[in-house]
């Protein structure tokens, strides 16, 4: 069993070059690499939006992580990542047999993306399978990781 799988940045500014041109930025907000897996549904991309939409993990008045992406009206930079699915365990070389085939993992990316905002976020993306340059200030630094069936 597997599942999606997300590394979510808390940053001042992120964005994502293809090409010599700029695909996507945001300002505050997170900056979000997303795995999908072989077996991934929809109700893991439903999960994983929720979760990262309401993640606590910005500064309030106190200073304690106790607002979400919601509270702040902050934006997602979402970025496809198969690489999350490189398994280690053998060799030297990363095998990304579980990686969810493109077709497959392109329409739940997009889906991913689509649940974001519908939820009230402004988000930015990469382009899909596309040689991409990701820059972004890691803001704390915070780095959350998911994963659809809360392995950790």
């Amino acid at each position: 069993m597997h599942s999606m799988r997300a590394v979510v940045q808390r940053v001042t500014s992120g964005s994502v070059e293809v090409v010599g041109n700029t695909a996507g930025e945001i300002g505050a907000g997170l900056v979000v690499l997303l795995g999908v897996a072989r077996d991934d549904t929809a109700e893991d991309a439903d999960y994983l939006a929720d979760k990262t939409v309401n993640l606590r993990i910005f500064a309030d008045e106190e200073g304690k992580m106790n607002r979400s992406l919601l509270d702040t009206g902050d934006a997602m930079l979402v970025v496809s990542q198969f690489t999350l699915y490189g398994d280690t365990r053998k060799g030297r070389r990363p095998s990304y047999i579980e990686a969810a085939e493109p077709e497959k993992a392109n329409a739940l990316y997009q889906y991913f993306v689509k649940r974001v905002r519908e939820l009230g976020v402004t988000v930015e993306t990469g382009i899909f399978q596309a040689m991409m340059k990701v820059s972004l200030v890691n803001d704390g630094p915070v780095t959350i990781l998911l994963d659809s069936k809360k392995l950790f």
